[in-house]
């Protein structure tokens, strides 16, 4: 792998793709209606309560993007001599994850292996979020949650990881936390939104069902397009 190649647009791509995914929006809303049942006329409680749960999965992401790549690290001398077909097995697995976020956007059907959380897991996200009362509550919890949304949102941040593992620990932490930033953007802008009263929490879960093949398709755009890039070695 040219590391000397590696751009902003690679990461920026892959995060953009991540952070559209209707999963990490559906359970941010669930946060908030929980917030807002148990502090019906407290609003700044729904603004920390999103903010902290935002905040929580930012440092759980930069944890296990770390992890990841430490993984990675295990095998250098491996990747090293191997270079060409690591970075050519991580644009086809963009490919594969952009080809099935696609897919669901022409036939979707909820719950699909590597595009949206599994349907068992539901249930416990719900029972899980149902508890948290506070701001604290949402980011305590929120450690929690981001465990439940790994296999709808790991896809883009192994193939981002696996192409930051050889600019070791130092030299990948600050393309982790743009990388995660972007990802949560989403998530703090829904929050400030409602906290403004410009939508209501209902609107923004009933934008998300009504748009979640748009926004499979345009996950599945950016990935697809990642991949290919990095195949032509344009990126």
């Amino acid at each position: 792998m040219d590391i000397g190649s590696f751009t902003l647009g690679k990461i920026t791509l892959l995060a953009l793709a991540d952070s559209v995914n209707p999963c990490a929006i559906a359970v941010l809303t669930m946060v908030l209606v929980s917030i807002l049942v148990a502090n019906p006329e407290k609003k700044k409680k729904v603004l920390g309560a999103g903010l902290a749960f935002s905040a929580a999965v930012f440092i759980g992401y930069l944890i296990y993007g770390t992890l990841i790549i430490q993984f990675f690290r295990l095998f250098a001398e491996f990747l090293r001599n191997n270079s060409v077909y690591i970075y050519d097995g991580l644009a086809i697995l963009a490919i594969l994850i952009g080809a099935l976020n696609i897919r669901d956007s022409i036939n979707y059907k909820a719950g699909r292996t590597g595009t949206e959380m599994p349907l068992f897991m539901r249930p416990k996200v719900k029972k899980v979020t149902k508890k948290m009362t506070s701001p604290w509550g949402a980011f305590i919890i929120g450690f929690v949650v981001t465990l439940f949304l790994l296999p709808c949102t790991i896809g883009p941040y192994v193939i981002a990881s696996g192409l930051l593992a050889e600019l070791g620990f130092l030299g990948a932490l600050p393309w982790l936390m743009y990388y995660n930033l972007l990802f949560i953007i989403p998530m703090v802008i829904i929050t400030i939104v409602i906290f403004f009263g410009l939508t209501r929490i209902e609107d923004v879960s009933a934008w998300k069902e009504k748009n979640i093949r748009k926004l499979h398709l345009i996950a599945g755009i950016l990935l697809a397009l990642v991949g290919v890039l990095l195949l032509m070695g344009w990126i």
